[in-house]
């Protein structure tokens, strides 16, 4: 049996490419209250195709309890090299692990002509990968995730570069036909008719490939760190669920405010009064972080260790869109409803703050905005220098 863990734009197609070659397949996804450790029960093969490392991290650890000895995982997000190997840590030594990301959108995911980039043992599941497109078997556990995070950091920024040159076109009076008939005689050719006219359906979302530059940045990328900034903006102004050609609108639309607010797709939304965080250069600014779901229901309601693990997930995320880790934060400020139970407060921030602490600040409070919240976090982040 195969169990399929995330049902997006990317797991729905696939997955009912693995029916319609005959295997056995358990879906899962998200929100819908079953438990991932159910899904994966007496699973052979186990498939992720989530949003990002944290969610992949959270996923496979509520699937833990249900994983059997003997089992392969195959972790098929983009997540980058460092995330596989904190998951090599996390499964237990009887659970093979492969990664192997895909290059290709909703629609060769739908006809079975992606190319899965692999890397690690694949003796438990070389059988089923083909059903998805071509495999490039490319060495050990890490060589798929660091592959595909190289080849987005080439295709992602020569899109943004694209839609520069059409913005240039245009204030300069080129006719962007004539211009990309040009271009269709250099290697830049086929980006240049993708970038044509942005995309109705969304393929590759903008939000997905501000993700992928945050995962490869790195001290001498520096033109992708031009690009991701200038994604980092348009998904911050809105065009996050659009297709990645949608840029083209964007920096067409003019300049950006220095204060970029920043909204996380896989929280609980705001109430449209505020931003999850606001960026500001290599700055981060997190608005205050409470244990609420995506009904907007206390979580853990009662215990201050339930609501303290729900906190740090969602702050886990946050970090992770801006391509940051607990380690970034450079001052963190939580507000008690009871002092007393810093204790246990304490217990779950030491185990996601580990290492040099940052700079802190708790104070007791006589309630918060939502009865039930024993606690609420606040945080500035030191993101990746520009140019770095």
């Amino acid at each position: 049996m195969i169990a399929f863990l995330g049902q997006g734009r990317m797991g729905v197609p696939m997955a009912r490419r693995l029916v319609a070659a005959g295997h056995e397949v358990t879906t899962w996804r998200r929100g819908t209250g079953v438990p991932a450790a159910a899904a994966v029960e007496g699973a052979d093969l186990v498939i992720t195709m989530l949003s990002d490392p944290a969610a992949v991290r959270e996923v496979l650890t509520a699937a833990l309890p249900g994983l059997r000895p003997g089992a392969t995982v195959v972790e098929m997000s983009t997540i980058g090299p460092e995330a596989v190997r904190e998951l090599r840590a996390l499964l237990p030594p009887s659970v093979n692990l492969v990664d192997a990301p895909v290059l290709g959108s909703v629609g060769p995911a739908a006809e079975g002509t992606l190319t899965v980039l692999a890397g690690g043992d694949l003796s438990g599941c070389r059988e089923v990968l083909p059903v998805f497109g071509s495999v490039r078997e490319l060495g050990p556990l890490g060589a798929g995730a660091a592959m595909k995070i190289a080849v987005m950091s080439a295709m992602v920024p020569a899109q943004v570069l694209l839609a520069e040159t059409y913005a240039y076109a245009q204030a300069h009076g080129v006719d962007r036909e004539a211009l990309i008939d040009v271009l269709s005689g250099t290697p830049l050719g086929v980006l240049a008719e993708r970038l044509r006219v942005p995309s109705e359906e969304t393929r590759y979302s903008l939000a997905h490939a501000a993700k992928d530059l945050e995962l490869g940045a790195w001290e001498r990328g520096s033109l992708a760190t031009a690009a991701r900034k200038r994604l980092q903006e348009a998904r911050a102004a809105g065009f996050g669920d659009r297709d990645v050609t949608a840029i083209v609108e964007h920096v067409e639309g003019g300049r950006a405010s220095r204060a970029v607010p920043v909204t996380v797709p896989a929280i609980p939304a705001t109430n449209g009064m505020y931003s999850h965080a606001v960026r500001v250069g290599d700055m981060l600014y997190v608005s205050g972080v409470a244990a609420f779901d995506e009904s907007g229901k206390v979580a853990g309601e009662g215990s201050m260790a339930a609501q303290a693990e729900h906190v740090f997930q969602v702050i886990a995320r946050i970090l992770a869109d801006q391509g940051a880790a607990f380690g970034d934060i450079a001052f963190i400020r939580t507000y008690l409803t009871d002092m007393d139970a810093r204790a246990e407060y304490g217990a779950v921030r030491r185990r996601y703050i580990t290492g040099t602490p940052p700079a802190s600040t708790t104070v007791e409070v006589s309630r918060l905005f939502m009865p039930g919240l024993l606690l609420e976090v606040d945080l500035i982040v030191a993101l990746t220098p520009a140019g770095r």
